[in-house]
């Protein structure tokens, strides 16, 4: 049996299937994903995320990988590190480039580890090590990963952070009404009053999926996108190329909430569907009104997960504002390796500190949880 380890620049030489396999349905780690960012120019050292695709080949088969990228910044990582950058920077040390194995702008926990072992995972684990001491990198660091990757990660020896993000789950639920029925009166009362503002307002909405995602449908889509960065001051991520190609090679995954006043669409939100949950990814508006934000993006992927029986939606990174949507705490995860052993205590004793304080913090939220009783998670 022969074993080799490589590094690939380019998603797209790497075969689709094999690569697939790998992953399971989880969307959002699909070849046709990070090929996507990949030929669109999204993710490219341009950018500041240079491709270096690390395979494990066994007897000429895929046998595991790891998305790694080289970043010359910490921009679209959604786990925040400028505070470690900064410390280096103040004592004459290079932060970046730093090796990272995540999804590019994409806050969505899964799979980093693609392997279908234990034991493979571990083996890239302690490879993607060896190159970043190898090539005297500052750091090694893997966002939101599963609790599969998690345990092999810890068993090569990374340091763990934890955060927190907000996820509805399905308890059965026969319909939204079923749904609300669960929250305590308070909260039920003032969820009502919101989506009736809408109501009011003359907003109706379409899910559209797959097939019935047109040129028109996503050219509105990527207006309202757009505008959601260009209001707080930033250029969006990614263009519209990117989503033409979604549309091209994921339309199986992709469902638009599409929100119309009097005919014309004035909102929009993408999520990808998986095998079992749904995904909130982005959202954008060409006019303010009340409450449209919350029922666009969260109570219509809500009712959407209900009617087609998914077991969770997540609604992306942070937002206290979602759990009296019914959205729940849930920890998060980023793996992180220090080359310098120095820094790697000094950030070790951080973490300490830090996980203590988001442990409370969870506590606290749990307290004020919508609903009459805690439900369990599914």
């Amino acid at each position: 049996m022969s074993e080799t380890f490589s590094i690939s620049r380019k998603l797209a030489d790497i075969d689709a299937t094999q690569w697939n396999r790998l992953v399971g349905r989880h969307p959002l780690v699909r070849h046709e994903f990070l090929v996507a960012l990949d030929e669109t120019g999204c993710a490219v050292a341009k950018t500041g995320w240079a491709p270096h695709y690390l395979l494990l080949h066994r007897d000429g088969q895929l046998a595991a990988a790891m998305p790694l990228y080289l970043k010359s910044h910490s921009r679209g990582e959604y786990v925040f590190d400028s505070g470690w950058a900064r410390a280096f920077m103040q004592h004459g040390l290079e932060y970046y480039p730093k090796l990272l194995d995540a999804i590019p702008f994409t806050p969505v926990p899964g799979p980093r580890l693609l392997a279908r072992t234990h034991e493979d995972r571990v083996k890239l684990a302690r490879h993607a090590i060896e190159l970043t001491d190898q090539n005297q990198l500052s750091s090694l660091h893997i966002l939101f990963p599963t609790d599969e990757d998690c345990a092999a990660l810890r068993e090569a020896g990374f340091m763990f952070r934890e955060n927190v993000q907000f996820h509805w789950h399905n308890q059965g639920y026969a319909d939204l009404d079923e749904y609300l029925s669960g929250m305590n009166q308070q909260k039920r009362k003032k969820l009502r009053q919101d989506q009736k503002k809408v109501q009011r307002a003359g907003v109706t909405f379409r899910w559209l999926q797959g097939d019935e995602i047109d040129a028109t449908a996503l050219a509105f889509f990527y207006e309202c996108y757009c505008r959601t960065y260009y209001e707080h001051g930033n250029a969006p991520y990614l263009n519209m190329e990117f989503f033409n190609c979604l549309r091209q090679t994921m339309t199986d995954t992709m469902v638009l909430v599409v929100a119309e006043q009097k005919e014309e669409p004035v909102a929009c939100a993408l999520n990808l569907r998986g095998a079992d949950r749904l995904y909130g990814r982005y959202w954008g508006c060409t006019r303010f009104i009340s409450g449209l934000h919350f029922e666009t993006c969260y109570m219509q992927a809500i009712e959407f997960c209900i009617r087609h029986g998914l077991a969770a939606f997540e609604g992306g990174a942070q937002g206290e504002h979602k759990l009296s949507r019914g959205m729940l705490p849930v920890k998060t995860y980023s793996a992180h390796w220090i080359r310098d052993k120095r820094y790697a205590q000094a950030i070790a004793d951080f973490l300490e500190q830090e996980t203590s304080a988001v442990d409370n913090y969870v506590e606290v939220l749990e307290e004020h949880s919508p609903f009459k009783a805690m439900r369990p998670e599914s």
